[in-house]
């Protein structure tokens, strides 16, 4: 492939990777058991010096705090708290409680559905300015609170010990429900789905009396509230409480001192002596990405059905083949973005870790495979940057309308390539009369190191697949609501016909993703497949994640239109 500067690196790649950020939920999780003292936030920040800030309807600030990044779904709620602290969470927790309140709860904003704009929610908890970052040497973790965004956290990780997560590519998705859904990133096939690294969460619960509390749970095995930190490594947001902490530690690394025995000072000093390098309890963050950007122009007589099949199945096939948690193919994330005709064209993004041996080489022989027998003649350039740069470009990691952004996502798990059918159906919309340059779908690279967990061993349960799939549609204007929603649902269900609109589990598909929900899967008019929407989402451990609803969330007081429901 001819290296070059690609013309306005990521600006393609940008705008349509927010349909597909890893955008998760405000809210997480939590459970009862003995509490547990989270120590001060790290950087020295007093959290009391922020908030409460409680914003009603008439004050200037209202309307502002009442959109997340989907503008389709606007909330109407008696409070928003703006929060600073955990204390200030179990407060609000608390009288919302007493009062009969519907709590919502959201930290980046960055959700598909209308989970924090319920009608029916009452007091809104925005957590954005839990934010703190940094290295906890109690719990020998990093520390990130929910409302940090992955840029913080990228940042702040790295330039203070030069690790990473493999977290989601775009930078202004809050930390909080990312994690809870079980975020993934270009890293993912090299370290594995972010919740792998979860060392432990403070959650806000609310037990079976009415009584908020905080409580921290740990991946320990024998941590009494283990089941809780469980319920966090993909059990999706708004479920069981409100995270107001993370820690995240790889479970290799060399930590293996008992960090929830005492508390007092003598205690702390011995355990600060005796702890490793936080240098080495997280991956190590690439010096610099070579990232490269393909583009193909839609010409009706060169990207026939055929064409545009053959390069598909191209990608997929590539991911079938060498999907295994092993270098160098691990090394390298890649996903194809096919917007619809309308555009002009469509492209692909690749990205690898500069310092991998033969980088470049890889990254030509996957172009190569993609583009074989397909008769096109690919564009673009490749470039190498600094990790950092790469991670947190542009800065606000939004594109779009600033005034309105609406738009709908939905999603589905590959474990191998799409069938001859379902390609075909897969080119028919792209080419259709009622779709636009907006409307399209991106295949994600994925497995690698993801495959080597046990899928009973985090909440998340698709674990032998190798690809994500991401539908979407992308608008402005409420007028064009109806069409838009109808381009991206019959797309989606039409190359689900054979198994009722959805992506049951089976030989190619293996459910969809908690952190692009999706109402249409609960829908009878959309899923004719006779699996529930959460066999969807969790398959076999959906059971546990109910069992972890009762015991923490028994008045199932954290809810929302896809949440883990109380066993009957």
């Amino acid at each position: 492939m001819h290296r070059k500067n690609p013309p306005g690196p990521h600006l393609n790649r940008r705008g349509l990777l927010t349909a597909a950020a890893a955008v998760g939920l405000a809210a997480g999780a939590a459970g009862p058991g003995s509490a547990a003292a989270a120590g001060p936030p790290p950087g020295g920040r007093d959290p009391e010096t922020f908030g409460p800030a409680q914003v009603r309807p008439g004050d200037p600030r209202y309307e502002s705090l009442l959109r997340g990044d989907n503008h389709r779904f606007v909330g109407h709620p008696d409070e928003v708290q703006v929060v600073g602290s955990t204390a200030q969470v179990v407060q609000a927790v608390q009288d919302a409680v007493r009062a009969g309140k519907r709590i919502g709860v959201r930290s980046g904003g960055h959700c598909f559905e209308n989970f924090t704009a319920d009608p029916e929610i009452r007091l809104l908890l925005d957590l954005s300015q839990l934010d703190a970052v940094g290295y906890d040497p109690s719990r020998r973790a990093f520390e990130v609170q929910p409302g940090a965004t992955l840029g913080r956290v990228y940042r702040t990780l790295f330039k203070g010990w030069g690790v990473t997560i493999p977290a989601g590519g775009c930078p202004e998705v809050g930390a909080g429900g990312h994690l809870v859904g079980g975020g993934y990133g270009p890293l993912s096939r090299r370290y594995g789905s972010v919740v792998d690294h979860l060392y432990g969460v403070e959650v806000v619960v609310v037990d079976r009396d009415g009584n908020a509390r905080a409580v921290v749970a740990t991946r320990e095995p024998d941590d009494p509230n283990r089941d809780l930190w469980w319920a966090h490594t993909g059990g999706g947001g708004g479920n069981f409480g409100v995270v107001t902490r993370y820690w995240l530690r790889s479970p290799d690394a060399d930590a293996d001192a008992d960090t929830d025995a005492d508390t007092g000072a003598a205690a702390a000093d011995a355990r600060a002596a005796a702890a490793p390098d936080p240098r080495r309890l997280l991956p190590p963050a690439p010096a610099e990405i070579l990232e490269a950007l393909v583009e193909w122009t839609w010409d009706p007589e060169k990207t026939t059905e055929q064409a545009v099949t053959t390069l598909i199945r191209n990608f997929c096939t590539w991911h079938e083949q060498h999907s295994d948690p092993a270098p160098p193919y691990d090394a390298l994330y890649a996903i194809l973005q096919l917007a619809h005709q309308d555009a002009g064209s469509f492209s692909m993004v690749v990205q690898i870790d500069a310092g991998v041996p033969h980088a470049a080489d890889l990254v030509d022989e996957f172009v190569a495979h993609v583009n074989a027998g397909t008769g096109l003649t690919p564009d673009g350039g490749s470039a190498t940057a600094p990790w950092l740069y790469v991670m947190t470009w542009p800065g606000n990691g939004e594109s779009g309308n600033i005034i309105t952004r609406r738009y709908k996502g939905k999603a589905g798990y590959l474990k191998r390539s799409f069938t001859d059918t379902q390609l075909a159906t897969i080119h028919r919309h792209l080419t259709n009369t009622t779709g636009s340059a907006e409307c399209g779908m991106l295949i994600v690279g994925y497995g690698g190191r993801v495959r080597a967990v046990r899928p009973d061993a985090t909440a998340v349960a698709q674990r032998d697949v190798v690809m994500k799939a991401v539908y979407h549609s992308i608008w402005a204007d409420e007028s064009d609501d109806a069409a838009r929603l109808s381009w991206v649902r019959e797309l989606y269900r039409d190359v689900y016909r054979d198994t009722g609109g959805v992506p049951v589990p089976g030989e190619v598909s293996d459910g969809s993703y908690i952190n692009y929900p999706d109402t249409d899967l609960a829908d009878p008019a959309w899923n004719t497949s006779g699996t529930p929407w959460h066999t969807l989402y969790y398959k076999d451990n959906y059971p546990r994640l109910q069992r972890v609803k009762a015991r923490w969330d028994p008045r199932d007081v954290f809810r929302h239109a896809l949440s883990i429901e109380l066993p009957r």
